[in-house]
């Protein structure tokens, strides 16, 4: 497993950091999302299921820009 800090940006409520996390769960790889503080989130996925740009993706697929940090 690898892991990851994204830094997320437009998700400024907790229902929006909720749908953040719920994308980054739904994904078949991750084996663990959470929000480490405001805007960061810390990702443990499986890097021969998926890529950083694949966790990326589906954070900007709900609306939200997210980067490596």
């Amino acid at each position: 497993m690898n892991r990851v800090l994204l830094g997320i940006r437009g998700a400024k409520t907790e229902d929006q950091m909720q749908t953040v996390l719920a994308a980054l769960k739904n994904l078949e790889g991750v084996a663990r999302a959470e929000a480490v503080q405001a805007g960061q989130v810390l990702v443990e996925y499986d890097p021969h299921r998926l890529t950083v740009m694949d966790l990326i993706r589906a954070v900007r697929e709900r609306g939200f820009l997210a980067g490596m940090l």
